[in-house]
């Protein structure tokens, strides 16, 4: 069965299976597994113990989408249900009867963002009608590994059209094919993006884990805001290709998931080389079990730089209190100042448009004839010709801004790429060097504002995902619960390859502090009396 995405959408005539409708329902004799809240180690266990198969996993976490995703909270996190998860999941649990079993990701439901490629009748949409009809029938390598350690495809998710790269005024979370991703934690404000879709999906326990793509926080912004753990890998340590790009110096796939383990245990999968990203030559000499280990005594003796950002009160106070819990555990903190970064964020702004040209143009060449578009300026045309779809809210000024450059080839390319790359590596290294530490500390984002089809984003507070974006450096960051209500993180930064380092470190921090909190679904936040006045 297929659904149709907006009026808009129906006047295109375009429909793929929705998370709420395209599903084969449980028999109702059939008692399916409570999923909620149960994470991906404690559902691989109950399947090595029999407990339940991967079919039933499947059949309950289709049925909570069902009822949660276009119904009740109504989330809009999820794009389409792969057709082929029940088949997968009966062909896992034969594999398991057989004595083959490929490891903890063996027969366990994720989600993929549509960004990325899954081989079957899906288009990857990257929330695009200009790409209704992108069905490469092909597994991105990242995927690939996945499912050759074992996990079930369940769906592909939501997400900011064109992962938040298209307009200066863009609503996080908001795709043409989508529509908008509802926080679960309060369902009028942002999901963050570009991984809006995964972040909502995963914090609802529409999946076990879920997999996101990062230019520059589309991995940990959807994390901290909807309490999940979220990695940016090191740039180089997974595969990008057929993933829809923006650029190749800062695109990566990354994992989100409700525990540091989790994250650690899909990540471990993902990890590998890959002849068609030449950025990945290094990556099996990094290949490791990078959940084997963890302890909740990996703090002890650790020094830690601390980066205190202009922020909110409310959030520096939680910040604080984490910070002492960090020591409680064994850490020694260290304040750190960060260096002077003027001009980063203009040339990584400049970076990002001419590799946007450029890395477009060489993916939407491998797309199916079917697929018009072949360039920026076809997709800017499609935008202008189909503007009451795609454009209702915000317009395309960065795509028109990044169509004018030379692209990759541009005189300016070269210097831009040095000087934003040069800035944000001395940062941090700086940092860690003051410190005398091998890992930074501070605030991941402010908490979820409230979404917005007039303004567009109205993100305010701190930002700790410049610089480990720019310079290709790892970010993990863990929840540390609610301020006002909303989810925070705690960011964990470290030089190229300390992945092993981090979740160590982010591990530790979660087991002493158990700060996340499941989402409420609330319509919104109550703003409480003041808001009336005190007079009559």
């Amino acid at each position: 069965m297929t659904i149709r995405f907006a009026l808009a959408a129906l006047a295109l005539g375009f429909s793929v299976q929705s998370g709420a409708q395209a599903h084969a329902a449980a028999p109702r004799d059939v008692a399916l597994p409570k999923v909620a809240e149960r994470s991906l180690a404690d559902l691989s266990a109950a399947l090595t113990s029999g407990e339940v198969t991967s079919e039933q996993l499947v059949r309950a976490y289709l049925a909570r989408i069902n009822a949660m995703d276009r119904k009740g909270p109504a989330l809009r996190s999820v794009i389409a249900v792969n057709p082929q998860a029940l088949a997968d999941a009966k062909r896992s649990d034969a594999e398991r009867k057989a004595g083959r079993v490929r490891g903890p990701l063996h027969g366990v439901p994720i989600v993929i963002k549509d960004n990325i490629e899954l081989a079957g009748p899906l288009p990857t949409t990257a929330g695009s009608l200009a790409l209704k009809d992108n069905v490469t029938n092909r597994d991105a390598p990242v995927v690939a590994r996945l499912k050759a350690a074992g996990a079930i495809i369940l769906a592909k998710t939501n997400l900011s059209e064109w992962a938040n790269i298209r307009s200066i005024h863009a609503m996080s979370g908001w795709s043409a094919v989508g529509g908008l991703v509802k926080n679960p934690y309060a369902l009028d404000r942002t999901a963050c993006g570009s991984s809006s879709g995964t972040g909502a999906a995963v914090a609802a326990s529409f999946a076990a884990a879920g997999l996101g793509t990062e230019t520059d926080g589309s991995v940990t912004c959807p994390s901290s805001m909807n309490g999940l753990v979220g990695l940016k890998p090191t740039i180089g340590l997974v595969s990008r290709t057929h993933i829809v790009p923006i650029s190749h110096s800062q695109d990566t796939a990354g994992p989100m998931a409700r525990s540091v383990r989790d994250a650690a245990l899909l990540f471990t999968a993902m990890v590998g080389s890959d002849p068609g990203d030449p950025t990945t030559k290094d990556a099996d000499a990094h290949r490791m079990d990078y959940a084997s280990g963890l302890s909740k005594d990996a703090l002890k003796g650790v020094r830690i730089a601390v980066l205190h950002p202009d922020a909110p009160d409310a959030l520096m106070t939680r910040f604080h209190e984490q910070l002492k819990l960090l020591e409680a555990a064994g850490a020694t903190l260290v304040e750190v100042k960060a260096p002077d970064t003027k001009g980063m964020g203009d040339a990584e702004f400049q970076v990002l448009m001419m590799e946007l040209k450029s890395d477009m143009a060489a993916y939407l060449a491998n797309t199916p004839a079917a697929v018009k578009a072949k360039t920026l300026a076809d997709l800017i045309a499609f935008d202008n010709a189909h503007e009451a779809a795609e454009m209702p809210y915000f317009g395309q000024e960065i795509f028109e801004m990044a169509d004018k450059t030379g692209g990759i080839d541009d005189p300016a390319y070269a210097d831009a790429r040095t000087r934003s790359k040069r800035l944000a590596t001395n940062a941090i290294d700086t940092m860690l060097k003051q410190a005398n530490a091998t890992i930074l500390v501070e605030p991941t984002y402010g908490m979820p504002w409230l979404s917005d089809t007039v303004y567009g984003d109205q993100f305010s507070g701190p930002s700790a995902a410049d610089l480990p974006a720019i310079s290709g450096y790892p970010h993990l960051t863990v929840p540390m619960g609610l301020v006002k209500g909303l989810p925070v993180g705690l960011s964990f930064i470290g030089p190229k390859y300390s992945e092993a380092k981090l979740f160590a470190a982010g591990y530790a921090y979660e087991q002493a502090t158990k700060a996340r909190v499941a989402p409420g679904y609330k319509s919104t936040l109550k703003e409480g009396t003041g808001v009336e006045g005190a007079g009559e």
